[in-house]
Protein backbone atom coordinates (compact mmCIF):
# COMPACT_ATOMS: atom_id res chain seq x y z
CA UNK A 1 0.00 0.00 0.00
CA UNK A 2 1.76 3.15 -1.18
CA UNK A 3 1.00 5.89 1.75
CA UNK A 4 3.10 9.03 -0.09
CA UNK A 5 2.69 10.49 -3.28
CA UNK A 6 5.71 10.33 -5.83
CA UNK A 7 8.11 13.25 -6.40
CA UNK A 8 8.07 15.23 -9.35
CA UNK A 9 11.65 16.88 -10.38
CA UNK A 10 12.36 19.46 -13.05
CA UNK A 11 16.14 19.23 -14.50
CA UNK A 12 17.43 22.76 -16.19
CA UNK A 13 20.59 23.55 -17.85
CA UNK A 14 22.00 27.21 -16.91
CA UNK A 15 23.72 28.36 -19.65
CA UNK A 16 24.89 32.65 -20.30
CA UNK A 17 22.76 33.48 -22.46
CA UNK A 18 21.67 37.07 -24.22
CA UNK A 19 19.40 39.23 -22.86
CA UNK A 20 16.65 37.88 -25.24
CA UNK A 21 17.49 34.45 -24.16
CA UNK A 22 17.06 35.11 -20.75
CA UNK A 23 13.04 36.75 -21.46
CA UNK A 24 12.15 33.98 -23.72
CA UNK A 25 13.36 31.73 -20.12
CA UNK A 26 11.55 33.91 -17.98
CA UNK A 27 8.36 33.67 -20.41
CA UNK A 28 8.61 29.70 -20.60
CA UNK A 29 8.70 29.79 -16.34
CA UNK A 30 5.26 32.12 -16.48
CA UNK A 31 3.83 29.06 -18.66
CA UNK A 32 4.72 26.79 -16.92
CA UNK A 33 3.53 28.26 -13.71
CA UNK A 34 0.09 28.70 -15.21
CA UNK A 35 -0.28 25.03 -16.21
CA UNK A 36 0.49 23.98 -12.61
CA UNK A 37 -2.28 26.47 -11.54
CA UNK A 38 -4.67 23.89 -12.52
CA UNK A 39 -2.64 20.98 -11.11
CA UNK A 40 -3.93 19.02 -8.10
CA UNK A 41 -1.58 19.62 -4.86
CA UNK A 42 0.83 15.88 -4.59
CA UNK A 43 3.11 16.14 -1.36
CA UNK A 44 6.08 15.32 -1.58
CA UNK A 45 7.34 12.01 0.21
CA UNK A 46 8.44 12.40 3.77
CA UNK A 47 11.53 11.52 4.32
CA UNK A 48 11.09 9.39 7.69
CA UNK A 49 12.94 9.05 11.17
CA UNK A 50 11.02 7.37 14.16
CA UNK A 51 12.34 8.70 17.41
CA UNK A 52 11.81 7.40 20.75
CA UNK A 53 8.15 8.78 20.92
CA UNK A 54 7.40 7.44 17.30
CA UNK A 55 7.31 11.14 16.01
CA UNK A 56 7.96 11.76 12.27
CA UNK A 57 10.08 14.35 10.93
CA UNK A 58 9.84 15.09 7.43
CA UNK A 59 12.70 16.70 5.84
CA UNK A 60 11.26 18.65 2.98
CA UNK A 61 12.54 19.84 -0.54
CA UNK A 62 12.01 23.66 -1.35
CA UNK A 63 9.13 25.15 -2.02
CA UNK A 64 8.49 25.23 -5.64
CA UNK A 65 5.64 26.76 -7.74
CA UNK A 66 3.77 24.20 -8.38
CA UNK A 67 3.09 24.14 -4.44
CA UNK A 68 3.22 27.95 -4.13
CA UNK A 69 0.56 28.96 -6.36
CA UNK A 70 -2.10 28.38 -3.51
CA UNK A 71 -0.99 31.37 -1.81
CA UNK A 72 1.38 33.21 -4.84
CA UNK A 73 -0.65 35.05 -8.21
CA UNK A 74 1.00 33.74 -10.67
CA UNK A 75 2.06 36.88 -12.82
CA UNK A 76 1.32 37.55 -16.20
CA UNK A 77 3.86 37.66 -18.70
CA UNK A 78 4.25 41.36 -19.38
CA UNK A 79 4.48 41.72 -15.67
CA UNK A 80 7.54 39.52 -15.90
CA UNK A 81 8.89 41.04 -18.88
CA UNK A 82 9.24 44.50 -17.18
CA UNK A 83 11.81 43.49 -14.55
CA UNK A 84 14.20 41.70 -17.13
CA UNK A 85 16.67 44.48 -17.87
CA UNK A 86 19.88 41.77 -18.14
CA UNK A 87 21.11 38.77 -18.07
CA UNK A 88 22.93 36.95 -15.47
CA UNK A 89 26.34 37.63 -15.32
CA UNK A 90 29.01 34.43 -15.78
CA UNK A 91 30.33 34.60 -12.11
CA UNK A 92 26.63 34.96 -10.94
CA UNK A 93 25.65 31.78 -12.69
CA UNK A 94 29.04 30.17 -11.77
CA UNK A 95 28.53 30.75 -7.73
CA UNK A 96 24.80 30.05 -8.02
CA UNK A 97 25.56 26.61 -9.67
CA UNK A 98 28.33 25.86 -6.71
CA UNK A 99 25.86 26.21 -4.05
CA UNK A 100 23.02 24.04 -5.66
CA UNK A 101 25.74 21.30 -6.21
CA UNK A 102 27.43 21.50 -2.46
CA UNK A 103 23.34 21.74 -0.80
CA UNK A 104 22.88 18.73 -3.19
CA UNK A 105 25.35 16.57 -2.15
CA UNK A 106 23.89 17.64 1.80
CA UNK A 107 20.94 16.49 1.12
CA UNK A 108 21.94 13.35 -0.42
CA UNK A 109 24.17 12.35 2.30
CA UNK A 110 21.40 12.97 5.20
CA UNK A 111 18.40 12.04 3.47
CA UNK A 112 16.55 9.10 5.63
CA UNK A 113 15.22 5.77 4.12
CA UNK A 114 11.09 6.45 3.35
CA UNK A 115 9.29 4.57 6.47
CA UNK A 116 7.15 1.75 5.20
CA UNK A 117 3.95 0.98 7.09
CA UNK A 118 4.11 -2.29 5.54
CA UNK A 119 0.81 -4.03 3.64
CA UNK A 120 -2.56 -3.29 5.59
CA UNK A 121 -4.06 -7.36 5.22
CA UNK A 122 -7.81 -6.01 5.96
CA UNK A 123 -8.07 -7.52 9.40
CA UNK A 124 -9.87 -4.90 10.65
CA UNK A 125 -13.28 -5.01 8.73
CA UNK A 126 -13.38 -8.77 8.96
CA UNK A 127 -12.81 -8.05 12.95
CA UNK A 128 -15.64 -5.65 12.79
CA UNK A 129 -17.95 -8.03 11.60
CA UNK A 130 -16.46 -10.38 14.44
CA UNK A 131 -17.06 -8.60 17.33
CA UNK A 132 -20.47 -7.62 16.40
CA UNK A 133 -21.87 -11.42 15.78
CA UNK A 134 -24.84 -12.79 17.72
CA UNK A 135 -26.22 -9.74 18.99
CA UNK A 136 -28.99 -11.84 20.90
CA UNK A 137 -26.30 -12.97 23.62
CA UNK A 138 -26.58 -12.46 27.10
CA UNK A 139 -23.02 -10.33 26.52
CA UNK A 140 -24.75 -8.17 24.19
CA UNK A 141 -22.57 -4.97 23.61
CA UNK A 142 -24.16 -1.48 23.50
CA UNK A 143 -21.70 1.68 22.45
CA UNK A 144 -21.68 2.99 26.00
CA UNK A 145 -20.13 -0.19 27.18
CA UNK A 146 -16.96 0.04 28.26
CA UNK A 147 -16.28 3.75 28.41
CA UNK A 148 -12.98 3.93 29.41
CA UNK A 149 -14.13 5.46 32.85
CA UNK A 150 -11.68 5.63 35.80
CA UNK A 151 -11.46 2.74 37.77
CA UNK A 152 -8.01 3.76 40.09
CA UNK A 153 -8.01 6.85 42.19
CA UNK A 154 -5.63 9.36 41.90
CA UNK A 155 -4.61 7.94 38.12
CA UNK A 156 -8.01 9.34 36.33
CA UNK A 157 -6.01 10.26 32.77
CA UNK A 158 -8.90 11.72 30.50
CA UNK A 159 -7.92 11.56 27.10
CA UNK A 160 -7.28 15.49 25.64
CA UNK A 161 -8.15 14.16 22.07
CA UNK A 162 -10.94 12.83 20.01
CA UNK A 163 -9.73 10.49 17.92
CA UNK A 164 -11.19 7.78 15.42
CA UNK A 165 -10.31 4.80 13.17
CA UNK A 166 -10.31 7.37 10.60
CA UNK A 167 -7.77 9.41 11.11
CA UNK A 168 -5.24 6.77 10.58
CA UNK A 169 -3.20 5.33 7.99
CA UNK A 170 -2.88 1.14 8.89
CA UNK A 171 -0.38 -0.87 7.81
CA UNK A 172 1.25 -4.14 8.44
CA UNK A 173 -0.03 -6.44 11.27
CA UNK A 174 2.24 -6.31 14.04
CA UNK A 175 0.84 -9.42 16.49
CA UNK A 176 -2.36 -11.27 17.11
CA UNK A 177 -4.02 -12.15 20.86
CA UNK A 178 -6.84 -13.86 21.87
CA UNK A 179 -8.86 -10.62 21.72
CA UNK A 180 -7.75 -8.88 19.31
CA UNK A 181 -4.98 -7.82 16.76
CA UNK A 182 -1.99 -4.93 16.80
CA UNK A 183 -0.94 -2.96 13.87
CA UNK A 184 1.07 -0.42 12.58
CA UNK A 185 -0.38 3.11 11.70
CA UNK A 186 0.27 6.55 11.16
CA UNK A 187 -1.73 9.59 12.02
CA UNK A 188 -2.61 11.29 8.58
CA UNK A 189 -1.99 14.52 7.90
CA UNK A 190 -3.90 17.65 9.12
CA UNK A 191 -6.78 18.50 6.40
CA UNK A 192 -7.30 21.48 5.35
CA UNK A 193 -3.40 22.55 4.58
CA UNK A 194 -1.66 22.86 1.95
CA UNK A 195 1.19 20.51 2.90
CA UNK A 196 0.77 17.27 4.94
CA UNK A 197 1.32 18.17 8.63
CA UNK A 198 3.74 15.58 10.64
CA UNK A 199 2.35 12.25 11.19
CA UNK A 200 3.20 9.72 14.34
CA UNK A 201 3.83 5.91 13.41
CA UNK A 202 2.16 3.86 16.35
CA UNK A 203 1.38 0.37 17.25
CA UNK A 204 -2.52 0.48 17.00
CA UNK A 205 -4.12 -2.19 19.33
CA UNK A 206 -7.55 -3.25 18.54
CA UNK A 207 -9.62 -5.46 20.86
CA UNK A 208 -13.26 -6.73 20.74
CA UNK A 209 -15.59 -5.70 23.33
CA UNK A 210 -17.33 -8.79 23.25
CA UNK A 211 -14.83 -11.12 23.76
CA UNK A 212 -13.81 -9.11 26.39
CA UNK A 213 -16.96 -9.29 28.59
CA UNK A 214 -17.29 -12.84 27.82
CA UNK A 215 -13.85 -13.62 29.40
CA UNK A 216 -14.85 -11.13 32.31
CA UNK A 217 -11.23 -9.27 31.54
CA UNK A 218 -13.16 -5.76 30.71
CA UNK A 219 -11.98 -4.55 34.00
CA UNK A 220 -8.80 -5.81 33.59
CA UNK A 221 -8.52 -4.07 30.60
CA UNK A 222 -9.63 -0.83 32.22
CA UNK A 223 -6.73 -1.15 34.75
CA UNK A 224 -4.45 -1.52 31.75
CA UNK A 225 -5.41 1.59 30.66
CA UNK A 226 -5.56 3.72 33.80
CA UNK A 227 -1.97 2.47 34.75
CA UNK A 228 -0.38 2.73 31.49
CA UNK A 229 -1.51 5.88 30.11
CA UNK A 230 0.28 7.36 33.45
CA UNK A 231 3.30 6.10 32.92
CA UNK A 232 6.67 8.16 31.02
CA UNK A 233 10.08 6.24 31.45
CA UNK A 234 12.40 5.46 28.60
CA UNK A 235 11.98 1.51 29.44
CA UNK A 236 7.93 1.49 30.12
CA UNK A 237 6.58 1.40 26.42
CA UNK A 238 4.11 4.78 26.46
CA UNK A 239 0.51 4.74 25.76
CA UNK A 240 -0.29 7.89 24.12
CA UNK A 241 -4.12 7.34 24.00
CA UNK A 242 -7.14 5.43 23.13
CA UNK A 243 -10.58 5.56 21.75
CA UNK A 244 -13.70 2.87 20.79
CA UNK A 245 -16.32 2.48 18.67
CA UNK A 246 -19.70 -0.17 18.48
CA UNK A 247 -17.17 -3.24 19.09
CA UNK A 248 -13.52 -2.61 19.57
CA UNK A 249 -11.33 -0.43 21.97
CA UNK A 250 -8.21 1.09 20.25
CA UNK A 251 -5.15 2.06 21.91
CA UNK A 252 -1.89 3.71 20.53
CA UNK A 253 0.96 2.69 22.01
CA UNK A 254 4.92 3.58 21.30
CA UNK A 255 6.22 1.41 18.13
CA UNK A 256 9.07 -0.54 18.99
CA UNK A 257 10.90 -1.01 16.14
CA UNK A 258 12.81 -4.24 17.13
CA UNK A 259 9.78 -6.12 18.47
CA UNK A 260 9.34 -8.93 20.72
CA UNK A 261 12.37 -9.40 23.03
CA UNK A 262 11.01 -13.13 22.93
CA UNK A 263 11.80 -13.40 19.04
CA UNK A 264 15.09 -11.85 19.30
CA UNK A 265 16.39 -14.53 22.04
CA UNK A 266 14.87 -17.08 20.06
CA UNK A 267 16.62 -16.80 17.21
CA UNK A 268 19.96 -17.14 19.21
CA UNK A 269 22.14 -20.20 19.56
CA UNK A 270 20.72 -21.78 22.11
CA UNK A 271 18.44 -19.05 23.02
CA UNK A 272 21.34 -17.28 25.03
CA UNK A 273 22.25 -13.81 24.85
CA UNK A 274 25.94 -13.10 26.08
CA UNK A 275 26.68 -11.68 29.69
CA UNK A 276 27.22 -8.24 28.63
CA UNK A 277 23.84 -7.92 26.48
CA UNK A 278 22.45 -9.88 29.16
CA UNK A 279 23.08 -7.24 31.80
CA UNK A 280 22.62 -4.02 29.69
CA UNK A 281 18.67 -5.39 29.34
CA UNK A 282 18.53 -6.28 33.28
CA UNK A 283 20.08 -3.13 34.73
CA UNK A 284 16.99 -0.74 31.98
CA UNK A 285 14.34 -3.36 33.09
CA UNK A 286 15.57 -2.77 36.95
CA UNK A 287 15.47 0.77 36.25
CA UNK A 288 11.91 1.04 34.85
CA UNK A 289 11.07 -1.62 37.82
CA UNK A 290 11.72 0.80 40.58
CA UNK A 291 9.82 3.79 38.58
CA UNK A 292 6.85 1.50 38.49
CA UNK A 293 7.30 0.83 42.20
CA UNK A 294 7.90 4.30 43.00
CA UNK A 295 4.40 4.76 41.92
CA UNK A 296 2.96 1.71 43.29
CA UNK A 297 2.51 0.15 40.30
CA UNK A 298 3.59 -3.86 40.39
CA UNK A 299 3.81 -5.69 36.89
CA UNK A 300 3.55 -9.16 38.39
CA UNK A 301 4.27 -10.51 34.56
CA UNK A 302 7.66 -9.98 33.85
CA UNK A 303 8.69 -12.59 31.25
CA UNK A 304 10.09 -11.93 27.31
CA UNK A 305 7.27 -12.17 26.01
CA UNK A 306 6.04 -8.87 27.73
CA UNK A 307 9.54 -6.77 26.58
CA UNK A 308 9.88 -5.17 23.56
CA UNK A 309 13.11 -3.67 21.90
CA UNK A 310 13.01 -0.42 20.80
CA UNK A 311 14.47 1.12 17.16
CA UNK A 312 17.77 1.94 19.09
CA UNK A 313 18.00 -1.50 20.70
CA UNK A 314 16.64 -0.29 24.52
CA UNK A 315 14.29 -2.34 26.03
CA UNK A 316 10.91 -1.56 27.04
CA UNK A 317 7.89 -3.13 29.69
CA UNK A 318 5.19 -4.10 27.68
CA UNK A 319 1.49 -5.45 28.67
CA UNK A 320 0.39 -4.37 32.24
CA UNK A 321 -2.78 -6.53 31.98
CA UNK A 322 -1.92 -8.16 34.96
CA UNK A 323 -0.36 -4.80 36.78
CA UNK A 324 -2.17 -3.30 39.94
CA UNK A 325 -1.79 0.17 41.51
CA UNK A 326 -1.58 -1.06 45.19
CA UNK A 327 0.19 1.72 47.31
CA UNK A 328 0.59 0.05 50.71
CA UNK A 329 -1.86 -2.85 50.09
CA UNK A 330 -0.45 -6.73 49.81
CA UNK A 331 -2.06 -8.83 46.99
CA UNK A 332 -3.47 -12.30 46.91
CA UNK A 333 -4.54 -12.50 43.53
CA UNK A 334 -2.73 -15.77 41.24
CA UNK A 335 -1.70 -14.60 38.15
CA UNK A 336 1.52 -13.93 35.95
CA UNK A 337 2.96 -16.89 34.19
CA UNK A 338 3.45 -20.48 35.63
CA UNK A 339 7.26 -20.57 34.77
CA UNK A 340 7.80 -16.90 36.64
CA UNK A 341 5.72 -17.18 39.55
CA UNK A 342 7.54 -16.89 43.04
CA UNK A 343 6.75 -19.06 46.11
CA UNK A 344 4.32 -16.79 47.87
CA UNK A 345 1.97 -16.61 44.99
CA UNK A 346 2.18 -20.78 44.62
CA UNK A 347 1.50 -21.42 48.36
CA UNK A 348 -1.53 -18.82 48.03
CA UNK A 349 0.09 -16.45 50.33
CA UNK A 350 -0.27 -12.30 50.14
CA UNK A 351 2.19 -10.73 47.49
CA UNK A 352 3.67 -7.57 46.92
CA UNK A 353 6.54 -5.69 44.58
CA UNK A 354 8.88 -8.62 45.52
CA UNK A 355 7.32 -10.53 43.04
CA UNK A 356 8.73 -8.36 40.31
CA UNK A 357 12.02 -9.00 42.12
CA UNK A 358 11.74 -12.81 41.86
CA UNK A 359 10.63 -12.76 38.17
CA UNK A 360 13.89 -10.20 37.72
CA UNK A 361 15.67 -13.17 39.10
CA UNK A 362 14.07 -15.93 36.39
CA UNK A 363 14.48 -13.54 33.51
CA UNK A 364 17.97 -12.89 34.19
CA UNK A 365 19.00 -16.84 34.22
CA UNK A 366 16.41 -17.23 31.28
CA UNK A 367 18.74 -14.52 29.19
CA UNK A 368 21.71 -16.44 30.14
CA UNK A 369 20.68 -20.17 29.98
CA UNK A 370 18.10 -20.07 27.13
CA UNK A 371 15.06 -21.68 29.50
CA UNK A 372 13.41 -20.83 32.91
CA UNK A 373 14.90 -22.13 35.81
CA UNK A 374 12.19 -24.28 37.45
CA UNK A 375 10.63 -25.53 33.75
CA UNK A 376 10.09 -28.74 34.24
CA UNK A 377 8.65 -31.12 31.33
CA UNK A 378 6.58 -33.27 33.33
CA UNK A 379 4.05 -30.91 34.28
CA UNK A 380 2.88 -27.89 35.60
CA UNK A 381 2.97 -29.66 39.28
CA UNK A 382 6.50 -30.82 39.34
CA UNK A 383 7.37 -26.80 38.34
CA UNK A 384 4.78 -25.33 41.50
CA UNK A 385 7.37 -28.36 43.61
CA UNK A 386 10.39 -26.58 42.45
CA UNK A 387 9.25 -22.99 42.54
CA UNK A 388 7.89 -23.75 46.73
CA UNK A 389 11.26 -25.11 47.06
CA UNK A 390 13.44 -23.01 45.74
CA UNK A 391 15.23 -26.08 43.95
CA UNK A 392 17.56 -23.78 42.21
CA UNK A 393 20.62 -25.34 40.19
CA UNK A 394 22.72 -22.56 38.62
CA UNK A 395 24.85 -23.55 35.21
CA UNK A 396 28.38 -23.37 35.65
CA UNK A 397 28.82 -21.35 32.50
CA UNK A 398 27.50 -18.43 34.49
CA UNK A 399 30.23 -15.95 35.23
CA UNK A 400 30.60 -16.06 39.43
CA UNK A 401 29.13 -12.52 39.45
CA UNK A 402 26.39 -13.79 37.72
CA UNK A 403 25.54 -16.41 40.02
CA UNK A 404 25.40 -14.64 42.85
CA UNK A 405 22.88 -11.82 41.44
CA UNK A 406 20.33 -14.93 40.08
CA UNK A 407 20.60 -16.41 43.93
CA UNK A 408 20.37 -13.08 45.22
CA UNK A 409 16.91 -12.65 43.64
CA UNK A 410 15.72 -16.31 43.54
CA UNK A 411 15.08 -15.82 47.42
CA UNK A 412 12.42 -17.97 49.51
CA UNK A 413 11.59 -14.98 51.53
CA UNK A 414 10.52 -12.00 49.62
CA UNK A 415 12.06 -9.58 52.42
CA UNK A 416 15.58 -11.08 51.54
CA UNK A 417 15.34 -10.68 47.61
CA UNK A 418 18.22 -8.07 47.08
CA UNK A 419 16.56 -4.83 46.14
CA UNK A 420 16.42 -2.93 42.63
CA UNK A 421 18.65 0.19 44.10
CA UNK A 422 21.41 -2.58 44.46
CA UNK A 423 20.83 -4.56 41.84
CA UNK A 424 21.71 -1.39 39.14
CA UNK A 425 24.83 -1.16 41.74
CA UNK A 426 25.62 -5.08 41.61
CA UNK A 427 29.45 -5.80 40.56
CA UNK A 428 28.17 -7.92 37.71
CA UNK A 429 25.76 -4.81 36.15
CA UNK A 430 28.49 -2.21 36.82
CA UNK A 431 30.80 -4.23 35.16
CA UNK A 432 28.49 -4.24 31.55
CA UNK A 433 26.94 -0.94 32.40
CA UNK A 434 28.49 1.65 34.62
CA UNK A 435 26.06 4.29 34.08
CA UNK A 436 23.61 1.89 36.01
CA UNK A 437 24.90 2.73 39.57
CA UNK A 438 24.71 6.34 38.51
CA UNK A 439 21.11 6.36 37.42
CA UNK A 440 20.22 4.43 40.40
CA UNK A 441 21.80 7.16 42.43
CA UNK A 442 19.87 10.05 40.91
CA UNK A 443 16.66 8.25 40.98
CA UNK A 444 16.98 7.54 44.85
CA UNK A 445 17.84 11.08 45.45
CA UNK A 446 14.90 12.22 43.77
CA UNK A 447 12.93 10.41 45.64
CA UNK A 448 14.41 10.45 49.05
Amino acid sequence: MSLSSGDRTQKSNTKPHTGATALANTTWLASQQRKAAHQPFQPRPLKMVANMEGKITGARAPLTSRQAVGNTPVKKPEQVEKKVTRAPSLTSLRVRDEKKYTSAQATARHVEPQFDLGHYDGGLERDENKGRRDTTSKAKVDSDTLAMDSSLNGLNHQPTKQWSLAQFEIGRPLGKGKFGRVYLARTKPTSGTQAPQQGYVVALKCVYKKELIENKVDLQLRREIEIQMNLRHPNVLRMFGYFHDHGRIFMMLEFAGRGELFKILSKLPNRRFDEATAARYIAQIADALQYLHSKHIIHRDIKPENLLVGIRGEVKIADFGWSVHAPGNRRATLCGTLDYLPPEMVEGKTHSVAVDLWAMGVLTYEFLEGVPPFEELSGASMTYKRIAAVDLHVPSHFSEEAKDLVRSLLRYNPAERLPLSKVLRHPWIARHDPQAATRAARFTLEHD
